[in-house]
């Protein structure tokens, strides 16, 4: 069988460039613009069964305890790797920086990443992606992890939305190769906020 890759690239307003306020709207916003292009048989990811009668994806309420202004520290001298994926597919990633930030008092980290060959174009030459898994994956989020779109920050702040978290294609349809979340971006907390799991 053919395997289609498809990159989402859902860039709203999740690129920090200083110290940024929440704005629910935005999340929102996310959740419009998702549902439309899962709803669409020409953007969606969805099986034709499961598009049939597709009505919403399901989302955690939108709370702007997971929204946070995270320091940002670069990453200096990293080379490229190749990154798995669902399928035999390994592209290159290059670790891009680490965010450090805190939910409910737990200090946390992440590594951000940038795609080599995509950040190539003019169009995603400043996008970071960062995918993460956490201890809802499994129960209420997808057992994969999920994915959030960011943009290098001119700064040492990044904002994340965790609102505007979403799912690999993967979690839809098993056509698509995703990438899989690094062990290091698992985190030891509950995010619930985001896609949920679908059925």
């Amino acid at each position: 069988m053919k395997i289609f890759f498809v990159f989402i690239v859902l860039l709203a307003s999740t690129a920090g460039f200083s110290q940024k306020k929440f704005n629910y709207s935005e999340a929102e916003k996310f959740q419009k613009k998702i549902n439309s292009e899962y709803a669409d048989a020409k953007t969606s990811p969805l099986e034709e069964k499961d598009l049939k009668t597709f009505k919403s994806l399901g989302f955690y309420p939108v709370s702007n305890k997971y929204f946070v202004n995270a320091k940002f520290v670069k990453a200096v001298n990293e080379k490229a790797f190749e990154m798995k994926t669902s399928t035999s597919r390994k592209p290159k990633y290059i670790k891009y920086g680490t965010v450090f930030f805190s939910i409910d008092g737990v200090a946390l980290q992440l590594n951000v990443y940038q795609d080599v060959e995509l950040s190539k174009m003019d169009k995603y030459k400043n996008h970071l992606f960062l995918p993460f898994s956490d201890k809802t994956c499994g129960k209420e989020s997808y057992i994969g992890g999920r994915y959030i779109d960011l943009e290098i920050p001119k700064g040492n702040t990044i904002a994340i939305d965790f609102n505007q978290a979403y799912n690999p294609y993967c979690a839809y349809n098993h056509k698509y190769s995703c990438p899989i979340v690094p062990l290091e971006n698992d985190l030891n907390v509950e995010i619930n906020a985001g896609v949920k799991t679908f059925h």
